[in-house]
């Protein structure tokens, strides 16, 4: 039973926006496609275990915070014979473990050891579950899913799961009997309530509304190039077609994204887009999908 479902960061959501708006650094670009490559991966192995058997709850994404330290889990999943804590990497290529570092073969650039960082999780958790007074047992692997990564010198006792490796693991798991009980739905409860929507770790990068670039940008490859054609908004680019009220939505989510703590007006919407389209266009579809606070001149919508 799914009681979580993996929703996309918001950390790469407000990248993806400032990615089309202004130039990022080379830092923020590697940062970009490291959070796409790691997204698409938990993605991957979701799908993967959609049709387990047995009783089992699987929470995704989940954020914990224990004695002043945070900690994430890709994967939760609770079973009958312990909670496995699963860390998702999509690493591609050849890799090599020299004692506790990581490196890539082709460029030998370090990499952190997600068994390093797992076994913190671990610790943590176990902590957690000792303030809960809740007895669990954990059980703490880390899944390399990309069928193109290849890693030398793993140690044979490390919880590692290779590409190779998965269908087997998946197949074991499914094949071990699994019956919850009052304390398993507890736990799963707790756990859940214990979530925390706030990333502390994320790091973007410093922005003003100034400097960024105005416009609507296409639903498919991002471009600014964009004309409006009767009812639709149409890409200069790659000539994809989407209704104007939906490509007006999607543009006042990424003013709440990227500004939390604007007041959403027709004015701001009207020059976040560019004045693409008429102050009365914006109004009309504010009104539609979002609620006016206040009144005359000082309205504005949540």
């Amino acid at each position: 039973m799914l009681l979580k479902a993996r929703t996309e960061p918001m950390e790469l959501i407000a990248l993806r926006h400032l990615n089309r708006r202004m130039e990022l650094s080379s830092e923020n670009k590697f940062q970009l496609w490291k959070m796409e490559k790691g997204f698409t991966g938990e993605m991957i192995f979701d799908r993967m275990t959609e049709n387990l058997a047995e009783e089992r709850y699987i929470i995704d994404d989940l954020l914990l915070q224990v004695n002043n330290s945070y900690f994430q889990l890709d994967k939760v999943i609770i079973a009958q014979d312990g909670v496995y804590l699963i860390d998702v990497k999509y690493h591609e290529g050849d890799y090599y473990l020299d004692g506790d570092k990581l490196y890539s073969v082709r460029t030998n650039r370090e990499y952190k050891n997600p068994v390093i960082q797992l076994t913190r999780s671990e610790t943590l958790f176990r902590q957690l579950l000792q303030n809960l007074r809740m007895n669990h047992l954990g059980r703490a692997t880390v899944i390399f899913n990309n069928p193109e990564f290849t890693l030398y010198q793993a140690p044979m006792d490390q919880p590692i799961i290779l590409p190779t490796q998965i269908n087997r693991f998946l197949k074991e798991l499914n094949n071990t009997p699994s019956k919850m009980d009052d304390s398993h739905k507890k736990l799963a409860q707790t756990l859940l309530s214990l979530h925390q929507v706030k990333n502390p770790f994320s790091t973007l990068p410093h922005y003003q509304y100034e400097q960024l670039e105005k416009g609507m940008h296409c639903c498919e490859c991002g471009s600014l190039n964009t004309e409006i054609d009767q009812y639709d908004l149409v890409c200069g680019k790659c000539g994809t077609h989407e209704r104007i009220e939906k490509a007006i939505v999607r543009h006042i989510e990424e003013i709440k994204v990227l500004f939390p703590e604007e007041k959403i007006t027709t004015q701001i919407v009207y020059e976040w887009c560019n004045r693409k389209v008429s102050r009365r266009t914006f109004l009309r579809v504010l009104k539609k999908y979002y609620s006016p606070v206040g009144k005359t001149k000082d309205v504005y919508f949540e």
